[in-house]
């Protein structure tokens, strides 16, 4: 198999490349032999008049390498147009390369120079040998310079040792290896490949940005793309496409990892240009982690969006204003509900999923990305022969887990162990809380297929405000609707979210509601009434700031897909514009005689040993579920290291010591018959 057979571009581009190292041999060959480079003059015998005049042809030694080179140009000819080269800056560069490449160019500029140590190319002895040559071949601003295509050594200019970038070599004989420059800033670049998985929505957008480019004026500038929302992965998809439509490569550059330094930075970008234009590729500058306010760090992400000419895509959470450079931002949001479903079935299968892929796609928020992982983790933790029951119920718990990693760094994850049965209220106050399940459960069909949400998009989440004192059940009950939903249970710490300084609690917001909505957890704000208190008449600039995120919640929580759960012992202390966008109310009341009668009754496992126990009797204690439940506990432990079963006398030794804690005086009344 020849080599044309292996590979027609690989061997079309030797042949190119080697076309201009004898046309410059030829140049150097006519130095030698004291010739001018004038094209006029007569070359000596058997070699062309000068690199510019009937160089041997690359279709004469094999008329194939035409058609393959008008489709795919040589590398060489792509350098020249990239970086608009002169003649000139051309032979210099293919004078480089030569030397290299071959031993005898090295050999003919050591005598051209005269000198058998100066077998290397110089820029004077390019002005000299070469045509059409100019002085500002080498200026700094000059194409070789500039772009870092060739470096002069230490010395005078013209009689420095002139080396050809590593890079830019590898290119030129057709090897593709990523800059080791830019190691560490830039993750390299994949091939263009029809592989990719991809959903309608977001192929839509991806040929919006292939058209915005592809369309725009010829002289106008590449428009910087924005890409903008909360998921990562969508909007890195959406990259990949448009860049595969263009045949083009997306190569990502983490905004935390720009240099600050100007100088540093501004090698950077001149670096990552180069590349993109010796490789077909698309820059995405990454920014979806920088939440934080860095000056610094901002100033170095508007030099690179101002600064770098070629294709840049911006991943961003919110638009980000150009100064100079047009800019156009989309919106990239998760695949939709249908399509999660398509891709749910396209990577399980219709007949395994046995109706759970409308199930996973109504409860869970997740790209291609997330979705694929799920699955692979399910079918991990299971057998071959797998039962539909359990690769449905795998598939569930895998879904819940996608959300983990960031929400347990946001919020406390409460393990939700409480059942029906563990809760004593009132059957009116039951009755909603299963209503509260069925409306979880069921929000895409009424929303989606039926078309309420059409009509609509406000008023689509799900929020709850659970009122009650302390101890009478509220954080009880959001474990039975998580254990219910079999949902991950999120209670929200309020000293990590709100933040005295301004814009930031806002930010810890939007993380905790975009993280939760991959797993659809259930979140629970406790004594939700220190971030949701009423709005303040407005006195100085914190008051309005205060109040902005007030806004910003209801906003979230509108739009949130999963259940929020506020508690407090307050209601009249809430804010009544959230009190009008929360469905469901629910007042949990301090519980009477036979309530915590019904308390006792069910607060001591059967399996614990008792003797002599009497709810009733117990009842008498003036305390919530809570407290009671402090009570057996404490009691039981007593009861273990006295090496007896629970007794009322322990029973006794505990209360006096919760009462104790609550700077309450325990009553004759209250333990009456104890013992």
């Amino acid at each position: 198999m020849t080599l044309l057979e292996a590979d027609p571009w690989t061997a079309a581009n030797k042949a190119r490349l080697e076309s201009a190292v004898a046309a410059v041999r030829t140049a150097l060959e006519r130095r030698v032999a004291g010739h001018s480079p004038d094209p006029g003059l007569d070359p000596p015998p058997g070699a062309a008049s000068s690199p510019h005049a009937e160089r041997p042809s690359v279709e004469d030694a094999d008329p194939r390498f035409a058609s393959i080179l008008e489709r795919r140009p040589a590398a060489l000819d792509q350098v020249v147009e990239a970086f608009g080269l002169t003649p000139f800056e051309r032979d210099v560069l293919v004078l480089c390369a030569g030397v290299e490449l071959d031993a005898a160019i090295g050999a003919l500029c050591a005598r051209a120079q005269g000198d058998p140590s100066q077998g290397h190319a110089t820029f004077s002895l390019a002005l000299a040998a070469l045509p059409d040559a100019h002085w500002s071949a080498l200026a700094p601003n000059g194409s070789l310079r500039r772009w870092r295509l060739v470096e002069p050594g230490p010395g005078g200019l013209a009689a420095a040792a002139l080396r050809i970038d590593e890079r830019v070599l590898h290119h030129l004989v057709g090897v593709d290896a990523l800059d080791d420059r830019l190691a560490g800033y830039v993750e390299p670049a994949s091939a263009p490949t029809q592989d990719l998985e991809v959903v309608p929505s977001h192929e839509r957008l991806a040929h919006r940005i292939a058209h915005a480019w592809a369309d725009r004026p010829p002289e106008a500038p590449n428009p910087v793309i924005e890409l903008c929302g909360p998921d990562a992965s969508s909007k890195r998809l959406v990259a990949e496409v448009a860049c595969q439509l263009l045949g083009m490569r997306a190569a990502t550059v983490r905004g935390e990892a720009l240099p600050v330094d100007p100088r540093e930075l501004d090698a950077l970008i001149r670096l990552c240009e180069r590349e993109a234009a010796l490789s077909r590729t698309v820059i995405v500058l990454d920014c979806d982690d920088l939440d934080t306010v860095d000056t610094a760090r901002d100033a170095a992400i508007s030099q690179v969006v101002e600064g770098l000419a070629s294709a840049l895509i911006l991943l961003v959470r919110e638009r980000r204003p150009t100064r100079l450079r047009p800019a156009v931002a989309i919106d990239v949001a998760k695949p939709t509900a249908a399509e999660q479903v398509d891709v749910w079935r396209s990577l399980v299968g219709s007949s395994r999923l046995n109706g759970q892929a409308d199930l996973l796609a109504s409860q869970f928020d997740l790209g291609i990305r997330g979705i694929r992982e799920a699955t692979l983790e399910a079918f991990g933790t299971l057998d071959g022969g797998v039962a539909e029951d359990d690769l449905g119920a795998a598939l569930w718990d895998a879904c819940r887990a996608q959300a983990r990693p960031r929400m347990d760094d946001l919020a406390q994850r409460v393990d939700a162990r409480a059942g029906w049965s563990d809760l004593v209220l009132p059957d009116g106050h039951v009755q909603v809380l299963r209503e509260l399940t069925v409306q979880v459960r069921h929000r895409t069909l009424v929303y989606d297929r039926w078309g309420f949400a059409a009509t609509s998009a406000r008023g689509l989440g799900i929020a709850a405000l659970f009122v009650g004192s302390s101890g009478t059940g509220k954080t009880l009950a959001a474990e039975v609707l998580a254990k219910e939903l079999r949902l991950d249970l999120y209670r929200i710490d309020l000293s990590q979210v709100v933040s005295k300084y301004i814009g930031e609690t806002e930010k810890n917001l939007r993380r905790v509601f975009d993280a939760a909505e991959d797993g659809g957890a259930i979140l629970l704000f406790d004594e939700a009434d220190a971030l949701f208190g009423k709005r303040s008449e407005v006195k100085d600039s914190h008051d309005r700031y205060a109040n902005i995120e007030v806004g910003y919640l209801l906003q979230r929580m509108e739009a949130y897909r999963g259940l929020a759960i506020l508690t407090t012992n307050m209601k009249d202390s809430v804010d009544p514009a959230f009190l009008r966008r929360i469905r469901f109310t629910i007042h949990f009341p301090f519980p009477d005689e036979a309530a915590r009668a019904e308390i006792w009754r069910r607060i001591i496992p059967a399996g614990a040993p008792t003797d002599g126990l009497d709810p009733g009797r117990l009842a008498h204690l003036n305390v919530a579920g809570g407290n009671i439940r402090n009570i057996a506990v404490n009691a039981a432990f007593l009861a273990a290291e006295a090496g007896q079963p629970i007794r009322m006398d322990h029973l006794l030794r505990a209360t006096r010591t919760e009462y104790a804690k609550l700077e309450r005086t325990l009553t004759d009344a209250e333990v009456a018959g104890w013992g």
